[in-house]
């Protein structure tokens, strides 16, 4: 098991759209906890309302699905990532052009997992696919980047660094390969692998029409 803690890629620009993703996640995830305080059964219903459910599809969930988590956990891990690549990312693109990204990377990323599991009743929630674009752009972008990575082998943990194309490109590998086992299997719940596939695809690929594209202010 492998954790990135850290990059040696310096930032140009103070990533202030990163942090309000960041911040905006933790807020909507301290209001959909603080519900519980008044009813338990309510955290679990915000969840079914404004998370993307495959069978009962509904467009603007999508956008109001990638800011809701079902967990601390879950919560953390995503925003440590966001919080180690996404501020190059925006470096790269630009504070307006990385918020556009970064939503249409959930949204290929969403529509990717409904795609293959069209029929699914269970609420999809999370940024992991928006933020699996931003891991995808940083690997194309910054493949020698250094990479510190916490190693863990069963009860000892060590540290190393990795360019940031292989940790990358093994974490879409776990992904790809995870979503290629659950094919044809009727899940009850769990990790959307195509989510993170989708997203990481589209961000591969939004990354190369950014370089082609000039936006021009008139």
């Amino acid at each position: 098991m492998f954790f990135p803690y850290r990059d040696d890629n310096p930032r140009i620009l103070v990533p202030y759209v990163n942090y309000f993703l960041i911040a905006f996640n933790v807020l909507v995830y301290l209001y959909q906890t603080g519900l519980g305080l008044t009813d338990p059964r309510l955290p679990r219903q915000f969840i079914y309302a404004y998370g993307l459910i495959p069978a009962d599809f509904a467009l603007v969930n999508i956008f109001t699905s990638m800011f809701i988590h079902g967990g601390l956990f879950h919560l953390v891990g995503n925003m440590w990532f966001l919080w180690i690549f996404g501020d190059n990312v925006e470096s790269a693109f630009g504070h307006w052009k990385y918020f556009v990204f970064y939503l249409l990377c959930g949204i290929g990323a969403a529509l990717s997992q409904v795609v293959i599991n069209a029929s699914s009743p269970i609420p999809m929630v999370g940024a992991s696919g928006a933020i699996a674009g931003v891991l995808g752009t940083y690997m194309v972008r910054y493949p020698h980047a250094r990479v510190h990575v916490l190693i863990f082998i069963f009860i000892f943990i060590t540290t190393i660094q990795v360019p940031a194309f292989y940790v990358l490109g093994f974490w879409f590998l776990v992904q790809l390969t995870n979503g290629l086992g659950t094919l044809g299997i009727d899940t009850t719940g769990g990790v959307a692998w195509f989510a993170h596939v989708g997203g990481f695809t589209v961000g591969v690929i939004l990354d190369q029409l950014y370089q082609k594209v000039r936006f021009e202010r008139y």
